[in-house]
């Protein structure tokens, strides 16, 4: 076997890695949304939890899913590729602890000031002083939340950047397990179960950061003693791969805030809707999430190390290839997923969240907000992989100048759209200006790289689009025949004969990524 078809194959057996890890994390995330749904419905109480989760939340985007795991990655990668094992573990001994310290700084501050931050977030809460005093109880138990996240952020970075996906993938778990037991031996006791929720949150936060730990002890690249050290805070700060990781976060970071200000305009849109609109929100939200995280993340997660060292290389070309490869191996998953959910919106809403308090209004409203985030899932998808290329060598000015237009292209249309499609318009909003964003990162992209090969992607999309036709005709058939009739039926028959029949015309089209997905089930 060549040495290009093992280095394809040890890349699919990654990718698998990650997806099955991503999959069973999605499969309990999606168990807890559904008793939250169960539990408080889109109620008060949900709008009210849903946003207190969002302030901390904010730092989990910005550190554990963006700006430090990629500043992070490409110095740490760096390190280890020219100055060893010794000196990397000095650096992450160095970058832990004056992390640490940053996010105990933050969260102390943010306690303090969480009623005027509550309120900058959801305006329309104001006018609803109950509404208003439980979102900031709530935002205070969650806000430590951003300790755990922080950190585990780094962990997440470190074992990425050492090939090991698959415990970082599963960390998730932890939270979702966390809240669901909260939810099923706790809050059906309480008064006011939305406070047990609460607490779940907090608990998982700290038990997703300690399920990483043990791999990180094994490898040496952790130990306790750095409490001993904080005095020593000037000298970790002075390091220079801190240093390098620090100038490289802030654009990075001004990005990524860039993005989650268009959350907030959402929200503070969503809060001036029908009560229950920012809770509607936040499902559509989760369940385009599954596909995007199943196998768009996936590739992301795999790719920026990959990158990295192309990058540190020098070798672009290669670089190029771990660009376009993963760019067609995500088509060929999220296109097909664009499709179904688009077509299928309510009656997965429905078969997903349609119990206790979840009122078949509240699936009417969120299958109509997802069919709209749907309709952006190639955008959300390309821009994690389009930005990990900047980020492997090092350019996160880039990605900021581009998530200013977006953001600015998003609040417009945001003003705009929700005039006629209400919660809908702020979901096309958000997926247009995903897709503005992927657009233009890509034109900057090649003006620094030159040709990216984006031509050689022509006929596959063709071809996957083709196939993905063939999964409109069978919704459109199903929803026809089996509309009226029982929704577990209605989805249990759809969504496989959809997937069989997908694959079946990719087969026919000798659609190239079914290789790609044979080595991933082979692994």
């Amino acid at each position: 076997m060549s040495r290009k078809m093992k280095k394809k194959e040890k890349i699919a057996k990654w990718v698998a890695g990650v997806s099955v890890s991503t999959m069973i994390s999605r499969v309990f995330g999606l168990i807890r949304d559904v008793l939250i749904a169960n539990l408080l419905g889109v109620g008060m109480a949900a709008d009210a939890i849903f946003v207190a989760y969002r302030i901390p939340n904010l730092f989990r985007r910005l550190l554990g899913e963006g700006a430090l795991s990629s500043s992070f990655i490409p110095v740490f990668v760096e390190y280890l590729k020219k100055k060893g094992e010794e000196e990397s573990k000095k650096f992450v001994k160095s970058i832990f602890t004056v992390l640490l310290v940053i996010l105990l700084l933050l969260t102390v501050a943010g306690w303090v000031l969480t009623p005027w931050i509550v309120r900058l977030i959801a305006p329309g809460f104001i006018s609803n002083p109950g509404k208003l005093n439980l979102t900031i109880n709530l935002t205070r138990i969650i806000f430590p939340f951003m300790i755990a996240i922080g950190l585990g952020a780094l962990t997440l970075g470190i074992l990425n950047s050492l090939k090991k996906f698959m415990i970082p993938a599963l960390a998730p778990c932890m939270l979702s397990i966390s809240e669901i037991i909260l939810m099923l031996a706790v809050c059906p006791f309480m008064e006011k179960p939305v406070y047990g929720l609460a607490v779940g949150i907090l608990i998982g936060g700290f038990a997703q950061l300690a399920f990483q730990v043990p791999a990180l002890i094994k490898r040496g690249y952790f130990s306790f003693s750095f409490i001993k050290e904080l005095v020593n805070m000037r000298s970790f700060m002075e390091h220079p791969g801190v240093r390098k990781v620090g100038l490289l976060i802030l654009p990075a970071a001004l990005g990524l805030s860039i993005s989650q200000i268009n959350m907030f305009v959402d929200t503070i849109c969503a809060s001036f809707l029908e009560e229950g609109s920012i809770a509607a929100l936040y499902y559509a939200n989760r369940v385009m999430q599954f596909p995007l995280a199943l196998f768009g993340t996936a590739i992301a997660t795999v790719s920026l190390p990959l990158m990295a060292e192309s990058a540190v290389q020098e070798d672009y070309d290669k670089l190029k290839r771990t660009l376009v490869s993963g760019l067609r191996g995500m088509l060929f998953i999220i296109l097909p997923s664009i499709v179904g959910l688009v077509f299928m919106n309510v009656p997965i809403i429905r078969l997903i969240f349609e119990w206790g308090a979840f009122s078949a209004h509240a699936s009417e409203t969120t299958g109509f907000a997802l069919a709209f985030y749907a309709s952006g899932l190639a955008g959300y998808a390309g821009i994690r992989l389009v930005v990990s290329a900047f980020y492997s060598f090092k350019d996160t000015k880039t990605p900021v100048k581009v998530a200013v237009l977006a953001m600015l292209l998003n609040i417009v249309l945001n003003i705009i759209l929700m005039r006629f499609l209400g919660l809908g318009g702020l979901a096309l909003a958000t997926a247009l200006a995903a897709m503005v964003n992927l657009i233009l990162l890509l034109i900057f992209l090649r003006k620094r790289l030159g040709a990216l090969g984006l031509d050689k992607m022509i006929m596959p999309v063709i071809k996957i689009f083709i196939a993905s036709m063939s999964v409109v005709l069978v919704c459109v058939l199903c929803s026809e025949f089996l509309g009226g009739m029982s929704k577990y039926l209605h989805v249990g028959v759809t969504i496989p004969l959809a997937v069989g029949v997908y694959f079946l015309t990719a087969y026919i089209l000798k659609c190239e990524e079914l290789e790609y997905i044979r080595n991933m089930l082979k692994r």
